[in-house]
């Protein structure tokens, strides 16, 4: 059985913030708050990477708004629009993985092959937030789980105090959702950090064959 595209999302997601974290610096690729936590770090500790995780959020914003703009584009000429950016954001993490293996592993933050490397992730990741976000906005965040988290265990209350029998189905529904998707990103987190032990940067050239695998997922022509 086919994993649907949210659960390979969620995978990829905490594999590629794992593996980014661990050989850039403490640069977190799948999303931008965490940034703000190591620059903080950073700037107290003196380690590097600083120059990196501030443009972190820029690119980050950036590729957002290009997603959105391309998505439009694609719109008026009657092209795929899933398809299509999950096709921009397999560009992107090969192009970033090939950087990764070429020039890793990084002794410094913010080398220039450091900083490419990092923010072609980046970028790429943001791509994935802005598909999921206009795509498969009925499935669970793929790259946050804090909210998702909160969700579980608000649910989990509502069960343990009683509810309806109507509310209780949509809620056992949800949580299925939910918990598939903090599993695949809690195994993709755990993966990277394994593979990242053991062969270094080559880590990195998993997540294109991941994100080649949404592509080609047969559901990856639906539009939303």
């Amino acid at each position: 059985m086919k994993l649907a595209i949210p659960t390979l999302l969620s995978f990829n997601a905490g594999y590629v913030d794992t593996a980014g974290f661990m050989a850039l610096h403490g640069l977190f690729t799948a999303h931008v708050t965490g940034n703000f936590v190591t620059i903080g770090a950073a700037l107290v500790l003196g380690t590097s990477g600083i120059v990196t995780k501030l443009l972190a959020l820029p690119t980050f914003c950036a590729m957002v708004v290009l997603a959105r703009l391309l998505r439009y584009r694609l719109i008026d000429r009657g092209r795929p629009v899933l398809k299509t950016l999950l096709g921009v954001k397999l560009v992107l993490l090969t192009v970033g993985g090939i950087l990764a293996i070429c020039y890793g592993p990084f002794p410094r933050g913010d080398d220039v092959s450091e900083m490419l490397t990092g923010l072609t992730l980046v970028a790429g990741m943001a791509v994935q937030n802005a598909l999921q976000r206009v795509h498969l906005g009925n499935a669970p965040p793929t790259t946050l789980m804090t909210g998702t988290t909160t969700q579980i265990m608000i649910d989990l209350g509502d069960l343990l105090q009683g509810v309806p029998a109507e509310q209780k189905e949509a809620i056992h529904g949800r949580l299925a959702r939910m918990g598939q998707a903090v599993l695949a990103f809690a195994l993709g987190c755990a993966l990277a950090a394994l593979l990242y032990a053991g062969v270094g940067t080559w880590c990195f050239a998993l997540p294109p064959v991941l994100a080649l695998a949404a592509y080609l997922h047969r559901d990856a022509s639906a539009e939303g």
